[in-house]
């Protein structure tokens, strides 16, 4: 029996217990294949299984205009998707293929829309950036999808930040380290309601915004990306298997600064919405 490659919790479930019953009766396949299907199918006893402390609460983003949430599975960014952005990072700005990082799904901190949000500084840094991201959410996935396939996968949009611990990411640059301590940290992922794209077109174009105390810090255009919300998408599911509940911060404009506690900043992005937080 082959492995399934697409995991569907209650359909995959009913067809791996029949294939197991109808495994068990056939004497062409083997143990190993019988033992594979049978321990991707938990059991009651599983089913009725006593954590040994209370699981945390998925995190979720509400829905705006809806008591709906969002629940988050993963979080993936694409860096140095701006070709200003790359040269301000010191960085070639050609079409070379995209490269992605991730932070943790509790690092979402929502905002709903006309509310001013608090982001608790971050410890072990002196050099907190912002910057500001259109993100997409998936409501749909899948593998080794085309660019017309991943449009499909875009249930909706926010205004988000990918906060950075700069200093600590440049740290990590200069070793060849991962930067999960300059990306991933706490509360590093403020972003606004999300709106339900419906039956709109895919967003191409529209300009993106960032004040800090009121003056303008970073201005660009989602029309200025080297790489497409779909090819992004893209890019994304030959390295990972894309679920609904996954959010995709797609890259910012340059400008990109620091921040200190009681600094505010104030976000819009056209076609979407916006966005308020202060350091606190």
């Amino acid at each position: 029996m082959q492995r399934l490659r697409t995991i569907k919790p209650e359909n995959d479930l009913h067809r791996c217990e029949e294939e197991t019953r109808g495994a068990t009766s056939a004497s062409d396949t083997s143990p190993a294949a019988r033992s594979e299907c049978a321990a991707s199918v938990p059991t009651r006893a599983h089913n009725n299984m006593t954590y040994v402390f209370e699981p945390p609460a998925r995190p979720a983003v509400p829905v705006a205009g809806s008591d709906a949430l969002f629940p988050v599975r993963r979080i993936f960014c694409v860096a140095r998707n701006y070709a200003a952005h790359a040269r301000e990072m010191g960085h070639d700005p050609e079409r070379e293929p995209p490269f992605f990082f991730c932070k943790p799904s509790d690092a979402v901190l929502p905002v709903a829309s006309g509310a001013l949000g608090a982001l608790p500084y971050p410890p072990a840094t002196q050099n907190l950036h912002h910057e500001f991201e259109l993100v997409v959410a998936l409501g749909q996935g899948g593998r080794d999808l085309t660019p017309e396939q991943a449009d499909a996968c875009v249930w909706g949009y926010a205004c988000g930040f990918d906060m950075t611990r700069r200093d600590l990411q440049a740290r990590a640059k200069e070793k060849g380290h991962p930067w999960d301590a300059g990306k991933a940290f706490d509360h590093a992922a403020p972003i606004s309601h999300i709106f339900h794209r419906g039956h709109a077109p895919l967003l191409t174009h529209g300009e993106i915004l960032l004040s800090v105390n009121g003056i303008e810090r970073q201005r660009g255009d989602l029309s200025d990306m080297i790489w497409s919300i779909p090819e992004v998408i893209a890019h994304l599911s030959r390295l990972w298997t894309l679920r609904p509940g996954d959010l995709v911060f797609t890259g910012t404009p340059e400008g990109v600064g620091p921040v200190v506690p009681g600094d505010r900043m104030d976000g819009h992005i056209a076609g979407v919405g916006s966005i308020s937080v202060v350091v606190s």
